[in-house]
């Protein structure tokens, strides 16, 4: 209940209100590797993540996998499934064991007519993801690959950061080619980057892991001062 109850989905709901939604919602807990719905398939469901994360990838044309975000325990996602009668636009990836709150199409519209707040809080969720790839648009035709590995970075650690002794660790498995998916190029440009900032003692990196050390650096770099 404190999980999902702080998901934007339950914004400004009543205890009442809150609580008939959580119950009509099915619980799952899904394995590692899973994937909870696939790219091209009917959207059918919508979903909050209760416990664990969830990572939404997309196929282009030809061939190439994008990262699109991850989510964390609160998030929802599928929200597409219950606002229109269109196909996920992207895979639905568990990247560590999960569990979700679950809610068929045709429940979580009849929600919505009885409790209209939803429907203002599903179309808030949709305009803000929508705002947020808008951004990342902008960036790919408008910055250089490096001021793009800089700004996947600062957004990791804001979402995922969490202080060491030396800087901020994005607490998650992340790869050079997570970050290449996340950037819109390759990982011989990634690889280039980090190495280039590890010797600067910008970064620090190890067994997938990547510490902050000089997050100002990325900053500057972002902003052109560098």
């Amino acid at each position: 209940m404190e999980i999902v109850g702080s998901s934007a989905m339950l914004a400004g709901l009543s205890p009442e209100d809150g609580r008939k939604f959580i119950e009509c919602g099915r619980e799952r807990r899904v394995k590692k590797g899973t994937l909870l719905f696939h790219q091209g398939e009917p959207a059918e469901a919508f979903f909050i993540l209760t416990e664990g994360r969830l990572r939404l990838t997309q196929i282009t044309p030809n061939g190439d996998q994008v990262i699109l975000n991850y989510f964390e325990p609160g998030d929802g996602v599928g929200i597409i499934a219950v606002l229109s009668e269109i196909n996920y636009p992207a895979y639905g990836e568990v990247v560590k064991d999960s569990a979700v709150l679950c809610w068929d199409r045709a429940t979580a519209r009849q929600l919505m007519l009885q409790i209209p707040r939803l429907t203002l809080n599903g179309m808030a969720m949709m305009a803000g993801r929508f705002a947020r790839l808008q951004k990342r648009y902008q960036e790919m035709a408008t910055q250089r690959v490096e001021q793009r590995v800089a700004n996947t970075l600062l957004r990791l650690v804001r979402q995922f950061g969490k202080r060491v002794d030396d800087g901020v660790l994005i607490d998650m498995v992340l790869s050079r080619q997570d970050l290449a998916e996340m950037t819109g190029t390759n990982l011989f440009n990634v690889s280039r980057i980090i190495s280039r900032w590890e010797q600067d003692g910008v970064v620090r990196t190890g067994r997938k892991r990547v510490v902050l050390l000089k997050a100002h650096e990325l900053v500057q770099l972002i902003e052109g001062d560098s």
